[in-house]
């Protein structure tokens, strides 16, 4: 009986693996290919593979109702007027910064969309693949919707709406400002277009407005359902293009090189090309504020517990107390890269040399001081662009005829992951990074441990963690098998294999930097995804991410410094 219960219990998570295996199998081809039409015939595997896949990220997009946290989501991770647009082109950095274009950002992705004309929108890749992943299967969600949308308005062939749509349509199409009564009235048409409750889209409406479009939430609604009733009725199919130039330049490492370029010449400017570097892939502001914060703030704002300092300076209203910061970091030894290659990764190097240790939290060995240690902090890379910016950036350097091999002691990566076991706020210690969708794996000494972090006052976990192809990839049946099988797994992020495939390169195949290079890994929990209500989609970390980001900062550091 219990094989029997193995076998139909281990499906699910099998037809899930395979599903992700297809998906991104398919990604690829139709990237080579050029162009599909996501709701056409080219578009049929990666709509089935996702819906059979039904990732949790997106909640009921199984369902014949639509979904709202899913799509709020994805809207805040895509331009503004998406909905809008019949052709969506995916570019390379063609030069329309230089154009009347302009750039629209999305408020949770920081990538250049433009918007052409009325019916196309241009967004910019400079991220790699991991980035098309991601735009490509949020549209695929946001073009199913749409269609769950159409078959719930049209009565018959010829493309006869129900009243809902009617009312909706002229709510959208007002030329006046909505009012109270006006705004409930529509919303009352939307929610039964969504299938959806009066209370579900009140909630919601919200949370979708801006400033300029204070009704995006019938906005959004409209303009999916208008376009697959177009698809539906006149055949006019969506279309999603690649552009030559995107085609032919990715995986070419070119952003990342610029990038790698501009940073050595930085160092080499500054005189510390020769000197002992510890590179840390993490946020613009956490080491910073545990070098100079206590050091800088005078009065009351001294006498605070340390950690309320950091979760001051981490609230964006505090832009003067954040200032001074900075101005002091800038004043003792830190210098700042503001990126413009299009890889969207600043960079801050601290001279360790210009710090006044006596102002800070730690103690600096003297014989360890002598070493006069160079911290490089890299911004956090989005998926395969890790490996591509460490790569460039651990090779060697030519100055005038010969080349330069950087000192590299040792390099730290800190970020957010998704968590199995222990929930937001918690910190996990990776043993193993495993890459999801491959057999691929790899072990490493973390000089980070469970028993550094157990007196700081998080919880602590340690096991292999997943690099996955996608967040919005996974479902519990997956992230199940993960946790319960003999892999062993504590969480999931989307740059440790990239991140640890160009150390172990460099360190052990290539020769570019020292074959004992010190590696730390240490990621905090940004959400559990197996835990329902509490995926990515149900919103940020708010101050929980605070307190682990400021520990694991401080013990990457004390090792540097004491090493």
């Amino acid at each position: 009986m219990s094989t029997m219960k193995k076998k139909q219990g281990r499906t699910r998570a099998q037809e899930s693996s395979s599903a992700i295996e297809r998906m991104y199998i398919t990604m690829r081809h139709l990237f080579n290919r050029g162009f599909y039409k996501p709701m056409g015939v080219s578009g049929e595997t990666l709509r089935e593979a996702l819906l059979l896949l039904r990732p949790e990220i997106y909640g009921s997009i199984g369902e014949e109702k639509a979904e709202l946290e899913g799509l709020l989501y994805v809207v805040d991770r895509l331009p503004q007027g998406i909905e809008e647009c019949t052709f969506i082109n995916l570019t390379s950095d063609e030069g329309y910064a230089n154009s009347h274009f302009k750039a629209i950002i999305p408020p949770k992705r920081r990538r250049n969309c433009y918007r052409i004309d009325d019916e196309q929108m241009n967004i910019e890749i400079t991220r790699g693949r991991s980035e098309i992943y991601d735009i490509l299967t949020h549209l695929t969600f946001l073009f199913v919707e749409s269609h769950k949308i159409s078959k719930r308005v049209i009565i018959d062939e010829e493309g006869t709406t129900v009243r809902d749509w009617q009312k909706l349509e002229n709510a959208v199409n007002s030329t006046s400002k909505l009012t109270q009564k006006e705004r409930e009235i529509a919303i009352t048409h939307t929610a039964n277009i969504l299938g959806r409750t009066f209370n579900e889209l009140t909630e919601a409406y919200p949370k979708f407005a801006t400033e300029s479009q204070p009704e995006r939430l019938l906005h959004i609604v409209y303009w999916l359902g208008k376009l697959a009733i177009e698809e539906t009725i006149n055949n006019n199919k969506r279309t999603i293009t690649f552009s030559p130039v995107l085609r032919e330049r990715l995986g070419h490492h070119i952003h990342g090189e610029i990038w790698a370029d501009t940073i050595k010449s930085a160092l080499h400017k500054n005189d510390l090309l020769e000197r002992p570097i510890h590179i840390i892939s993490a946020n613009m502001h956490s080491v910073m504020n545990t070098l100079f914060a206590k050091g800088t703030l005078k009065g009351a704002d001294a006498k605070k517990d340390i950690f309320q300092t950091y979760e001051a300076l981490s609230d964006s209203k505090n832009s003067s107390l954040r200032n001074k910061v900075e101005k002091s970091a800038l004043q003792n030894g830190m210098i700042q890269i503001n990126d413009t290659s299009g890889t969207n990764i600043d960079i801050q190097i601290f001279d360790t040399d210009k710090i006044d240790f006596s102002k800070t939290e730690f103690k600096y060995l003297e014989e360890a001081k002598e070493n006069k240690a160079v911290i490089f902090v890299m911004d956090y890379a989005f998926g395969e662009q890790a490996y591509e910016t460490l790569d460039e950036l651990l090779k060697p350097i030519i100055v005038g005829d010969k080349h330069v091999h950087l000192d590299v002691k040792s390099i730290s990566i800190m970020g957010k992951a998704g968590i199995l076991e222990g929930g937001k706020g918690d910190v996990m210690i990776p043993t193993a990074h495993i890459f999801e969708g491959t057999a691929d794996n790899y072990p490493f000494k973390n000089e980070l441990s469970q028993k550094d972090l157990l007196d700081c006052g998080v919880s602590v976990y340690e096991g292999t963690m997943v690099t996955v192809l996608g967040t919005s990839l996974q479902n519990k049946e997956i992230l199940k098998f993960f946790k319960n099988s003999t892999w062993n797994v504590i969480g999931l992020e989307m740059e440790g294999a990239h991140y640890q495939k160009a150390i172990q390169a460099a360190s052990r195949v290539r020769g570019s930097i020292n074959e004992d290079v010190k590696v730390r890994y240490a990621y905090y929990a940004s959400d559990n995804p197996l835990e329902t209500g509490s995926t990515l989609a149900s919103g940020g970390l708010g101050t929980s991410g605070v307190k682990p980001t400021y520990v694991i900062t401080k013990k990457i550091l004390e090792q540097i410094f004491n090493s």
